[in-house]
């Protein structure tokens, strides 16, 4: 049964929803706005062939308000916002189409930044950019911060390592099997970071290219026919799961039947309902936030604004680690899903920060 059409009012409590068109150029697009609270909302453009409109729309509002969350934990002074573009990025992507999209970016006046995300890259916001200056994620060669991704895949080891220190009370990982279900720009960034501590790294992927590319650069590692086969312990029993694909990974029934004892991943929205996450508290199974452990990639790209220094953004994303593990503290001594603590430190950074944006300045 298809899912109900999506109501923007009794669903969401955005602050703003567009929908921006160009006929010529194919482009079709929903850029929604969750929180200003902390100033103007910053999250990447996703490209993707979505069933139905509902589809996208569903998506971009669940990724922009993780991005409010992701950017509070993160220390930021930025709100969260996403963009989606309905579409094949390797068919339908061209000039023409993301510089009209930079137009309705432009258009909403500085309320979204926009950067990479799923289907889109550097270069692109480079084209993005002809038309908006409220773009950020570029290429090094115009200023920019460059792949986004690298420091997306440092933040989750990150998390990773403050996780198994919650769990095992170390934050090594030399000897742990880690299973990672995507292999693409973060993904791949990631088993580089775990091969060098020594970790055992399964991988799999439904792209054959991705996998191929990843075997190549570490032969060490071991490749699942599937996602499903690698979480059955095909190649082995996994310590880590790090779901780094596209969201939903986490379904009420693997969460019933995953024998990993930590999920991390930089994949956003990883769990289908919290029920999801209720179940894996229930047996053990340790969940680090989605939100808080892939935020190095926005880390990156938000010291673009500044005028980026790589160190300097590298030493913020290390903040992972210690954000990683006053969640799981937190959750442990509230007695809560590990969700509902970061969601909680979250609304209380927007909360006593954002307040302060109702004092007036003359």
């Amino acid at each position: 049964m298809p899912d109900a059409p999506v109501d923007l009012f009794a669903e969401t409590d955005h602050e703003q929803v567009v929908f921006a068109h160009d006929p010529e150029s194919g482009l079709r697009a929903v850029i929604a706005i969750h929180s200003t609270a902390l100033g103007p909302g910053l999250g990447g453009t996703r490209f993707h062939p979505y069933e139905s409109t509902d589809d996208a729309v569903r998506d971009v509002l669940a990724l922009s308000r993780g991005m409010t969350y992701k950017n509070a934990l993160a220390g930021l002074d930025l709100g969260g916002g996403k963009g989606v573009i309905i579409g094949d990025p390797h068919a339908d992507k061209s000039e023409a189409l993301l510089r009209a999209y930079g137009r309705f970016v432009e258009s909403l006046g500085g309320r979204y930044y926009t950067a990479c995300d799923v289907g889109t890259y550097s270069v692109d916001m480079d084209v993005v950019a002809r038309e908006t200056s409220y773009v950020t994620g570029r290429t090094v060669e115009h200023g920019g911060a460059g792949d986004s991704s690298v420091l997306t895949a440092y933040g989750v080891h990150q998390g990773m390592r403050a996780s198994a220190a919650h769990l095992w009370g170390g934050p090594s990982l030399e000897g742990r099997t880690v299973g990672i279900a995507g292999v693409g720009k973060v993904g791949g960034h990631l088993v580089g970071h775990l091969v060098d501590e020594g970790a055992k790294v399964v991988i799999t992927d439904v792209w054959e290219p991705a996998l191929e590319r990843v075997a190549d650069l570490y032969p060490e590692v071991s490749v699942a026919a599937s996602t499903e086969s690698m979480l059955a312990g095909d190649a082995g029993a996994l310590d880590i799961y790090a779901p780094c694909a596209l969201g939903g990974a986490i379904t009420l029934g693997v969460a019933q039947h995953l024998e990993a004892r930590i999920v991390c991943g930089a994949a956003n929205n990883q769990l289908t309902t919290p029920e999801a996450g209720v179940v894996l508290a229930q047996r053990g199974v340790l969940y680090a936030p989605d939100f808080a452990v892939n935020s190095g990639g926005v880390i990156q790209v938000a010291d673009e604004l500044e005028g980026f220094n790589f160190e300097r953004a590298r030493q913020r994303a290390h903040g992972i680690h210690h954000t990683t593990l006053e969640i799981l503290e937190r959750a442990a001594s509230d007695g809560t899903t590990t969700t509902e603590a970061a969601e909680r430190v979250a609304e209380q950074r927007i909360h006593a920060v954002g307040r302060l944006r109702s004092i007036h300045l003359p």
